[in-house]
């Protein structure tokens, strides 16, 4: 029904022309602008602005936002690994993972920041580290998941020491003469600034309980809209509403506390498209539904079925002079053998299906996904049906595509297989 905020239908299938779908497709001035506005995040006493590289974890991507001045945070000690491998530096990589990754002590060696997110990361990183400073994340006791799987805090997640375990983190600390200098917590707040208050106030009645941390990570959660329905968070005013909590803090405490923020979805989600084309349309007669059949699904982009997630989408006709103002409502389903292969759940209800209204398309047209930079290429059910993983490209501010993904082959995809 619209055109791409970021990209034009001329460009759409200009690329259509010259590549393979499904294929990923990223806006460098998005990418540019979202990490302008993060850097600038308002704070009182300093800020590190971090990216979290699950999101998207491209090379091209991460080196972009390393050029940039981004910190980065690591979800695993692969993802530790691949960021040094492109040439980030360890100081710019802390790693907060629900596994501790074997080579531990010789990343920490590297110079990279370790941010323990259970009592026993702390212990095991006290045996190793003795006499050291480290980074605890602490599970504040509230989450803000639109259902209980998708909590990042609260007694429904098991991301970080629970609150009421403190005195034993604190314990651990002694007995290894750990320093705790940093504080991380991280609910996914959402959109509303007032509740960034609340959080920070939160967080900080917990910073005054460990008298040497100089430095609170907030973690990320500003809400990017992905679908029309949805409200994005306002950056400046969160980060005024965070810096006056700040301020506060110190004026009666005397303690300057630095901020860290680590937003994932914020800075890449709005840069990326999906182009996929139409490969079928059928119905299920007059009490049924309309389907649209796309090239693309669960092996591109799996939150719709994961958690129920609506993306924006919308058709573009592969002849550009066809004129059809007419409409029709129609379920967007993958190209999988795999019934939870949908693109279009109820939002209230992800058990649901909730048709979209769509420009009435053909077979060999084009369905545009949008809001697909974060948690899709680096999410995505990869190789499921033997899919090769889709190629990624790059919109440059020169109006140019630069390959950063090659397409998958089928060589590649079963090159590990022992075929004897």
């Amino acid at each position: 029904m619209k055109n791409s905020k970021i990209i034009k239908d001329k460009k759409i299938r200009e690329i259509t022309r010259s590549f393979d779908l499904p294929i990923y497709v990223y806006d460098e001035n998005t990418l540019l602008k979202s990490a302008k506005q993060i850097i600038n995040f308002p704070n009182a006493y300093g800020l590190t602005p971090r990216y979290a590289i699950k999101a998207i974890s491209t090379a091209a991507i991460l080196k972009l936002f390393d050029k940039l001045g981004l910190h980065f945070d690591a979800s695993s000690g692969y993802e530790v690994e691949r960021a040094i491998m492109i040439g980030i530096t360890p100081e710019k990589i802390q790693l907060t993972a629900q596994e501790l990754p074997n080579n531990l002590q010789e990343l920490v060696n590297k110079g990279i920041i370790f941010n323990a997110t259970s009592l026993f990361q702390l212990e095991s990183y006290g045996k190793l580290f003795p006499n050291s400073n480290v980074s605890i994340r602490i599970n504040p006791g509230i989450g803000s998941g639109h259902v209980k799987r998708a909590n990042v805090g609260g007694p429904s997640s098991s991301f970080g020491i629970w609150k009421d375990y403190i005195p034993q983190a604190k314990q651990i600390a002694k007995k290894y003469n750990l320093k705790i200098t940093k504080l991380h917590t991280h609910i996914g707040s959402g959109a509303d600034p007032n509740v960034w208050e609340k959080v920070a106030q939160l967080s900080l009645n917990t910073v005054k309980l460990f008298p040497e941390v100089h430095t609170l990570n907030l973690g990320g959660g500003f809400k990017v809209p992905h679908s029309d329905h949805e409200e994005a968070t306002d950056i400046e005013n969160t980060g005024n509403a965070i810096k006056n909590i700040f301020v506060n803090f110190f004026n009666n405490f005397g303690r300057k506390i630095k901020l860290e923020i680590e937003p994932g979805n914020y800075l890449v989600a709005k840069s990326g498209i999906l182009i996929t084309k139409i490969i079928d349309k059928c119905d299920t007669g007059k009490d049924g539904y309309n389907f649209i059949k796309i090239n693309s699904g669960i092996t591109e982009i799996t939150r719709p079925a994961l958690y129920g997630s609506v993306h924006s989408m919308y058709i573009v006709k592969k002849n550009e002079t066809e004129i059809n103002n007419d409409t029709e409502k129609a379920i967007a389903v993958g190209h999988c053998c795999e019934t939870g292969d949908i693109l279009t759940p109820d939002n209230n209800n992800p058990e649901e299906l909730k048709p979209v209204n769509l420009k009435k398309s053909k077979i060999g047209d084009y369905l545009i996904v949008e809001n697909v930079g974060a948690y899709c290429s680096s999410m995505s059910f990869a190789n499921y049906n033997s899919f090769p993983k889709a190629e990624e490209l790059l919109l440059q501010n020169n109006g140019k595509v630069k390959i950063i993904r090659k397409r998958q082959t089928m060589e590649q995809i079963i090159q590990n297989e022992e075929m004897n």
